[in-house]
């Protein structure tokens, strides 16, 4: 394993973490008994946290493939 591998880990775990539990979220909203268009608009709430997640991830994944994961040292 090389070292943006390794660099790669700890992200990727955190964002499948986070996905399991949105996701977990997101099923148990639609079991609980309340009106449609509610269980759409809290449901909603998850998914797009689950969209932004896996958007940052493939962003970070981007920075350390690039070798710009240390972008703080340069200010």
């Amino acid at each position: 394993m090389n070292q943006h591998q390794k660099k790669m880990v700890a992200p990727i775990v955190v964002t499948v973490l986070l996905s399991a539990y949105m996701l977990s979220y997101f099923i148990v909203i639609l079991s609980v008994p309340m009106p449609i268009w509610l269980k759409i608009l809290i449901g909603l709430i998850p998914l797009g946290m689950l969209a932004a997640s896996i958007y940052v991830l493939i962003q970070r994944i981007k920075e350390i493939r690039s070798g710009e994961e240390d972008d703080l040292s340069q200010y």
